[in-house]
C-alpha cells in the first residue's frame, strides 16, 4: 500500500478543526492501517513529524435507502494524528480554523 492509499482524506468537522489549533488532526484511513503505518504516511505525505496516531472503527448506521428500504452507510475507520511541538502544521487546515 502506498501512503495514498493508507490516508484517504481529511475529516473537516467542527469538533476537528478545533483540534487542528493544538497540531492534532483527523483523517479517514484504511481499516486494515495500524497506527505505525499511518504515522509514515502522514509524515510522507506531509512532511511532518508526527508523536502519536490514535485510532477507532466508526460503526454504519442504519438508512433508508429509498422507498422506505433499509440500508446501511458503510463502517470506517478514523486515525487522530497529533504532531510534535516543533513541526510544522499542516497546511490543508490553514484557512479552515
Amino acid at each position: 500500500m502506498t501512503a495514498y492509499d493508507i490516508v484517504i482524506r481529511p475529516v473537516i468537522t467542527e469538533r476537528a478543526m478545533a483540534g487542528s489549533a493544538g497540531k492534532k488532526y483527523v483523517f479517514e484511513v484504511a481499516k486494515d492501517a495500524g497506527k505505525v503505518e499511518i504515522k509514515k504516511a502522514v509524515e510522507e505525505i506531509f512532511g511532518v513529524k508526527v508523536a502519536a496516531v490514535n485510532t477507532l472503527t466508526v460503526p454504519g448506521k442504519e438508512k433508508r435507502m429509498g422507498a422506505g428500504r433499509p440500508g446501511m452507510t458503510k463502517t470506517w475507520k478514523k486515525a487522530y494524528v497529533q504532531l510534535t511541538p516543533d513541526s510544522k502544521t499542516i497546511e490543508f487546515f490553514e484557512g479552515m480554523v
